[in-house]
């Protein structure tokens, strides 16, 4: 299990930019991005390296923490997925590499793809001196028509890209990550409404072409969730004091919600179901809402079952639960 937080090599660099660089600029900017993709929109609003890097200092933290939690719980159910090359589509200025990188120490080569030039060179700024990202590649240009041309790697990872295309785009995006993933797709949006259809519009259409899923979901069946009801986590990041004075905020954290779904070729070796919601510790029991193999399910650990409800209390929102639980 990797941290949410940063690793030190790319904080490192995130404060060597920030040296000299305006921070009540960087908040104007970053509120001005934050406003435009609330709206709809995508990157082409980061126009200089000022808007790139007040992007990345907003946004990367949590971003980060997402995808990092994402991996994590691929990792938990593939224990034995060992991917040594990295497609990272959308990658903006880098972050899921980053986190793909301390997730997993087999990989050597990543390949990162986005339209956005002015984030493409921040990332290539930030990845200069790191011991395992230095010798990456960046091709700038329609991640689509990228896509046809790269070659195929262990582990693709796509994270808060699809809701920047139309229905159409997305689906065709979808099946081109689906042909360059060798092993394994991980695709992370937000955690709302319409960042969950996405998810589960890419999820039925990849079930439909024969992949298997690995986390979140414990089956490949549909999703049994009803509106207004949705799938979603909550990842707990601490800000750096730059962090909330370019956010403009007061508490020491942020929470980050967010779905994804990994994917892979071969079906998982295991099944745990997933605590969808912050479980309710009471006096005599434990109730948490869980996804099953069957269904959605509120699960009761009274107290005087000593030993499962020990383990219950760490149950926490987005965890896997082995079936010994």
């Amino acid at each position: 299990m990797i941290s949410p937080t940063l690793p030190p090599e790319l904080k490192a660099a995130l404060d060597g930019k920030l040296q000299g660089f305006s921070r009540t600029d960087a908040a104007q900017r970053s509120q001005k991005i934050s406003i435009t993709y609330r709206a709809g929109g995508g990157s082409g609003t980061i126009k200089s390296d000022a808007d790139a890097l007040a992007y990345a200092l907003a946004r990367m933290p949590a971003t980060y923490a997402a995808v990092a939690a994402s991996l994590n719980a691929l990792t938990e159910i593939a224990p034995d997925l060992a991917p040594e090359t990295l497609l990272d589509v959308g990658a903006g200025p880098g972050t899921a590499s980053w986190a793909a990188a301390e997730a997993f120490s087999s990989l050597q080569d990543f390949t990162l793809l986005d339209a956005n030039a002015t984030l493409s060179r921040l990332a290539l700024d930030l990845a200069r001196d790191s011991t395992r990202l230095a010798d990456c590649r960046y091709l700038p240009g329609d991640a689509g028509a990228n896509l046809a041309e790269v070659s195929q790697a262990d582990l693709v990872v796509a994270s808060y890209i699809i809701g920047e295309l139309g229905e159409r785009d997305q689906r065709a995006l979808t099946e081109a990550m689906w042909a360059k993933a060798r092993h394994a797709l991980v695709v992370i949006e937000p955690g709302t409404p319409a960042g969950y259809a996405r998810i589960l519009a890419l999820r039925q259409q990849l079930i439909a072409a024969g992949a298997h899923v690995a986390a979140p979901c414990p089956h490949e069946k549909p999703c049994p969730l009803v509106a207004p009801d949705w799938c979603h986590f909550n990842q707990r990041l601490p800000r750096s004091q730059a962090h909330r004075q370019i956010k403009g905020a007061d508490v020491p954290f942020e929470d980050e919600r967010f779905i994804y779904v990994a994917l892979t070729r071969t079906p998982p070796t295991m099944r745990a179901s997933r605590v969808l919601a912050p479980p309710d510790v009471g006096k005599a029991e434990i109730t948490a809402k869980l996804c099953t193999e069957q269904n959605v399910e509120l699960a009761k650990v009274p107290r005087r079952d000593k030993a499962a409800y020990a383990g219950a209390r760490r149950w926490r929102w987005g965890d896997a639960v082995m079936a010994e639980s």
